[in-house]
């Protein structure tokens, strides 16, 4: 799975996903990645076939009125730090993956609960 970072979470996010062997790669990685826009970022993901991790609920909307981007999981964490962020990725990334490899597209990642559509 291939995954694309949003530039409101860390970049330490697509390190650990890529070191448990995803191809992830975080905003910041594209030219004036940080500036990038949301429409900029579903265009990436489309030509690059990459699920958008983010926090911005503008991509919620999205997928329900456009259909855009493709697949999102949609981090609804509050305020955390990256240590306890990562620590749940650690601990419920499996989880996350089988809703989308049996055909979810969108995933909702709490700190208690994931949901999938």
């Amino acid at each position: 799975m291939k995954f694309l970072v949003d530039t409101q979470l860390p970049p330490r996010l697509a390190r650990l996903l890529a070191s448990k062997g995803y191809d992830a790669v975080h905003t910041t990685s594209y030219p004036d990645g940080h500036l990038l826009g949301d429409d900029e970022i579903v265009v990436i993901a489309k030509n690059e076939a990459r699920t958008v991790i983010s926090k911005d609920s503008d991509f919620l909307d999205n997928y329900f009125l456009k259909g855009a981007p493709p697949r999102v999981l949609l981090i609804e964490f509050g305020n955390i730090s990256n240590l306890d962020l990562l620590a749940l990725f650690d601990q419920h990334l499996h989880e996350v993956l089988v809703f989308f490899d049996d055909g979810s597209n969108l995933v909702v990642f709490r700190k208690t609960e994931v949901i999938a559509y």
